[in-house]
């Protein structure tokens, strides 16, 4: 179950950044309240099923993940569905959350609408937090239970 060990790598990670003021200063700065809905993913689970979960929640979440190639935890601030905004084209059939990312990343924030969603959000790509010994990859030790 490799899937279950990175989420939970993942989760333990954000609980230590949410669980250190400097870690918390950051994300309000990009929109999270205390209280606010993480939801822990990987770059291939497809967007419609992540976006299912973000669904579930009332108003913005947190979206997390780390990148498997730098092991650097990254966050999106996803919006609520909202008429105000224009509503895009759906997202294309077997788009990942990872694409989303990557698109959000290189433009700082992306409009876009899944198939379950009358209306559009926002993805807005927080800044990578590197003010200390937080933004170290957290690794368990060999043969440790999560």
């Amino acid at each position: 179950m490799p899937g279950r060990l990175v989420r939970s790598q993942t989760a333990q990670r954000v609980a230590v950044l949410l669980g250190s003021r400097e870690g918390r200063k950051h994300l309000g700065t990009y929109g999270w309240k205390s209280g606010m809905p993480v939801i822990m993913t990987q770059p291939a689970e497809k967007l419609d099923d992540v976006m299912g979960l973000v669904s579930v929640h009332q108003g913005p979440v947190l979206v997390a993940l780390t990148d498997p190639r730098t092991d650097v935890l990254k966050f999106l601030h996803i919006s609520e569905t909202s008429p105000a905004l224009e509503v895009v084209k759906e997202s294309e059939q077997g788009c990942l959350i990872g694409d989303l990312f990557h698109d959000a990343e290189h433009c700082g924030m992306k409009t876009f609408r899944v198939k379950y969603w009358k209306h559009s959000a926002v993805a807005h790509a927080i800044p990578f937090f590197a003010d200390n010994e937080l933004a170290k990859p957290f690794h368990t030790p060999a043969g440790s239970a999560i």
